[in-house]
């Protein structure tokens, strides 16, 4: 199952679509839809040797432990989703200060969920007051030997940024 699967109609004028699982065209009115990962951004925000870890409110992984972040709404510039998204979810002002990478991953248990372009950061806290908000349901600082299990982790990305900001400080 992939994101353009149900997709039988145009949505600008109602016309068949065409096509196969990465793009669909209408040959009535010229639009094309592409299937595509979806952009994230997210940020280790790091203090005295310790980052900060959000608790999960809502599914998918509702209860498990995830990097502050969130999906960038369209056009926008990734450090404006990055700091909008802190700032949503934790009430915290941060600014990036390190890009860590990229990793891919679906949004959700399997592989059938939505791809994600998941960008993370490492950040600074710059001002406001931490306070679970929005999507999160608790913030807590972990030290670089207290992270939480893999098993409490949403999201198959998460150990793995986890682990190169670790490694890149052991």
């Amino acid at each position: 199952m992939g994101e353009l699967d149900g997709w039988r109609l145009c949505p600008r004028c109602g016309a068949e679509l065409g096509g196969d699982a990465a793009r669909l065209a209408c040959d009535a009115c010229g639009f094309i839809v592409y299937a595509s990962s979806k952009p994230t951004a997210g940020a280790l925000c790091v203090d005295n040797g310790r980052v900060l870890l959000a608790r999960r409110a809502h599914p998918p992984f509702q209860g498990f432990w995830d990097i502050p972040g969130g999906f960038l709404d369209e056009g926008e510039d990734p450090l404006d989703g990055l700091r909008r998204e802190l700032r949503e979810e934790t009430g915290l002002e941060v600014e990036p200060q390190r890009f860590l990478g990229i990793w891919m991953d679906r949004y959700g248990g399997d592989s059938t969920a939505e791809a994600t372009l998941n960008l993370y950061w490492t950040a600074q806290v710059v001002g406001g007051e931490a306070a679970p908000a929005d999507d999160v349901s608790e913030l807590r600082w972990f030290g670089r030997d207290e992270l939480p299990a893999a098993d409490e982790l949403a999201f198959e990305n998460v150990p793995l940024v986890l682990a190169a900001w670790r490694n890149e400080h052991s």
